[in-house]
């Protein structure tokens, strides 16, 4: 029985399953919006508020481990120093899932999964 098991296992192994859904919070932080399944946006979602967590603590420790989960530094100090501050006046609650309809070839349920806040530095005019 599966009484108290939260992991959506999405029909991979899990060292499968980890390295996909790092990938697509590194394609979150990216893009800064994504096109994907609503399995795995729902699944993503969890860890992308997690490393934005720890984007908000800014230590080093939390930076190391956010390493060890999404393996890019680049994608790091892009969470680090432009996403995660954005939301310091928030606590949760960092992505949205907007549904799009079912994909044309196996009527999976297509969304978009992006950032709630623009993280975009906006120009200043002068």
């Amino acid at each position: 029985m599966r009484h108290l098991k939260k992991t959506v296992k999405l029909g991979r192994t899990g060292a499968h399953r980890n390295a996909m859904l790092a990938n697509q919070v590194c394609s979150l932080i990216a893009e800064r919006r994504i096109k994907t399944t609503i399995s795995k946006a729902k699944a993503t979602r969890s860890l992308a508020e997690k490393m934005v967590t720890l984007g908000k603590a800014g230590t080093l420790a939390a930076r190391r481990q956010a390493l060890a989960t999404i393996k890019q530094p680049e994608q790091v100090k892009i969470l680090f120093d432009e996403i995660a501050p954005g939301f310091s006046g928030r606590t949760g609650g960092y992505t949205r899932i907007t549904k799009l309809g079912p994909r044309m070839s196996d009527a999976s349920e297509m969304v978009i999964l992006e950032w709630v806040e623009a993280t975009e530095p906006a120009e200043t005019e002068k």
